[in-house]
């Protein structure tokens, strides 16, 4: 089995994410690619299309937002992500399991009593109006004044784990705050949430992963944007725990590798995995980004030392393709926190990439400043 080393895996990655060159693809079209941009900083995922389109401008994601091509709802992992409106009603009941899972071990005590069954009812009445609410107002109306679970609890429940739900512009659009105002999908988009065809493993698809078409597709797009990459890869990346028979399903339409740590890796047979010597370019990422976040093993694109960045919120700058540096705003300068020492070609190329940034984010920024070596983060 061939053996690919974490060049080679950070190439495939980078081309599959559009970090190796852009792309002149439709908004739309580049998040079903990606199968879903993380969105919990409402604003992170406009430079994360800035830094995979050719041309991308903000209002090209707007129009996507208001014209319902892209939702905002709680997805993979159980945080809110840009999903195209199609993916968002086919895989919503693929992650209903884990949505409401992981909301009732965050608030195991507060939700020990609570009648789930009774209090997605009572959601979906309250929303049966189609008027848009906010979490507080949602729990208001359910509880009628009457004494429950904390608020804080409850509402996390019904938005995130009982009641597919949409945050609806003006949430997401470009340099606009706005608070969460949560519709139901089905009412926001048209269309009724996909349901799953049967029973199985984690409550759907089984051992019969051939009767699991959602767990299937999931698979197949995941390994198109993120391949090559072993099931505990596409285990994190989604948070669901129930692909293990979709993956068997498949295998004979897979190919395989091994990583170096002995690991084996799946993969389209037709997709792109350049030669590891390939150039790649300086990239800025927003935070939260899922070529980081997407992996199980993020060694791929990240040292260990730097781990705790990718969820801490700071945002990266790749350099030769690996997490190189940190990058922030401050007033009127672009700041660039090196991880490693940058020679003086990737100093420039760094300089010039943010400029181009600082000129989309339109801010202001009239300068990028290279600071000190940051210590390691973990």
């Amino acid at each position: 089995m061939t053996v690919l080393g974490a060049r080679d895996l950070n190439r495939a990655t980078l081309a599959r994410q559009y970090l190796l060159d852009r792309t002149t693809t439709p908004v739309k079209e580049t998040v079903a690619h990606l199968c879903s941009l993380q969105a919990q900083e409402p604003q992170e995922p406009f430079t994360g299309l800035w830094s995979r389109l050719y041309a991308f401008t903000p209002d090209r994601l707007d129009r996507a937002l208001t014209d319902r091509q892209v939702v905002r709802t709680h997805l993979m992992r159980r945080t809110v992500h840009l999903v195209t409106d199609d993916d968002a009603l086919a895989w919503r009941a693929r992650h209903d399991t884990m949505l409401r899972q992981r909301v009732l071990a965050t608030y195991r005590r507060e939700l020990a009593d609570v009648d789930l069954d009774a209090l997605a009812a009572a959601g979906r009445a309250v929303m049966a109006d189609r008027r848009p609410r906010t979490m507080a107002e949602l729990v208001d109306a359910v509880q009628g004044g009457r004494p429950g679970p904390p608020r804080r609890a409850l509402g996390e429940l019904l938005v995130a784990g009982l009641v597919p739900m949409a945050q609806l512009p003006p949430r997401g659009l470009w340099q606009t705050k706005g608070g969460v105002r949560n519709l139901p999908l089905a009412t926001w988009l048209g269309r009724d949430v996909a349901p799953l065809p049967d029973e199985g493993d984690e409550g759907h698809g089984g051992d019969q992963g051939h009767e699991d078409p959602v767990g299937q597709q999931l698979v197949r797009r995941y390994l198109a944007a993120y391949g090559p990459a072993a099931t505990a890869d596409i285990r994190a990346w989604s948070g669901v725990a129930g692909l293990p028979a979709a993956v068997r399903a498949l295998r004979d339409e897979l190919v395989t590798f091994r990583d170096e740590r002995g690991r084996v890796l799946l993969d389209l047979p037709d997709a792109p995995r350049p030669s590891p010597d390939t150039p790649a370019p300086v990239r800025f990422l927003p935070a939260f980004d899922n070529a980081i976040l997407g992996y199980q093993d993020r060694g791929r694109i990240i040292d260990d030392a730097h781990l705790g960045l990718s969820v801490a919120g700071l945002r990266a700058v790749l350099v030769d393709g690996r997490v190189a540096a940190t990058w922030t705003t401050d007033g009127r300068r672009l700041l660039v926190a090196p991880l490693r020492s940058l020679s003086a070609p990737e100093q420039e190329a760094v300089r010039e990439e943010g400029h181009d940034l600082a000129v989309f984010l339109d801010r202001g920024i009239d300068r990028v400043d290279i600071t000190a070596v940051r210590t390691a983060i973990g």
